[in-house]
């Protein structure tokens, strides 16, 4: 075990993200990269956005519902402030924070501190999420995970909107969003299309 930990007691400033779909387990991994930091004895803080309360106002859940302990925040500069002093540092949920949270992560990287953020790649849509695409593009280490399709079994694409809402951020589970591998997204989105046209011509 002890041999395993001198590469995370030893890590430089970096920047790591883990993205992917809803259920995939990007929240699983960040808390599993924060433990084992804890066990190589480093000061970990985690953050997450104050809009995210579906398990917890306080902690960071999974949908397996292991969790650990966070500071909810409603932007990006709070996290620079209240990051000093620490070794790692999670950042949870990232698609909802605001665009300075590129430039957040790359300070705190460059004090030599090791980053880790989780966040939706995409939205609903399909379409690129929030700040995410920025924070790819100046990460040290990108992680994707996969959930399952839940309509044919192969690894999962985007995340698909089960109910009508148009706002990009709507907070949800399974009875909100299901996972789906890029054909059925495809299908699913177009059927939306179709539903939302004939609705139209009814009305």
């Amino acid at each position: 075990m002890i041999d395993n930990l001198v590469g995370e007691i030893h890590r430089p400033g970096r920047i790591e993200v883990v993205c992917g779909s809803m259920f995939s387990g990007k929240t699983e991994e960040l808390i599993r990269r924060l433990k084992r930091a804890r066990i190589a004895r480093q000061q970990v803080m985690i953050f997450k956005p104050c809009v995210d309360t579906r398990y917890s106002e306080e902690k960071v859940v999974s949908h397996d519902h292991n969790s650990i302990g966070s500071t909810p925040v409603t932007d990006s500069n709070t996290i620079l402030k209240a990051a000093q002093g620490y070794d790692v540092i999670g950042i949870d949920e990232a698609q909802f924070f605001d665009d300075g949270i590129v430039n957040v992560c790359n300070q705190l990287a460059y004090n030599g501190m090791r980053v880790i953020v989780a966040g939706l790649d995409m939205d609903y849509l399909g379409k690129p999420f929030g700040p995410m695409p920025k924070l790819l593009s100046i990460a040290d280490e990108v992680t994707k995970v996969h959930a399952i399709c839940v309509k044919c079994g192969s690894l999962a694409y985007a995340s698909h909107r089960l109910v009508k809402n148009d706002s990009q951020v709507m907070l949800g589970e399974k009875e909100e969003y299901e996972p789906l591998c890029r054909d059925c997204f495809k299908r699913a989105i177009e059927e939306d299309e179709r539903n939302a046209r004939s609705k139209n011509l009814f009305e």
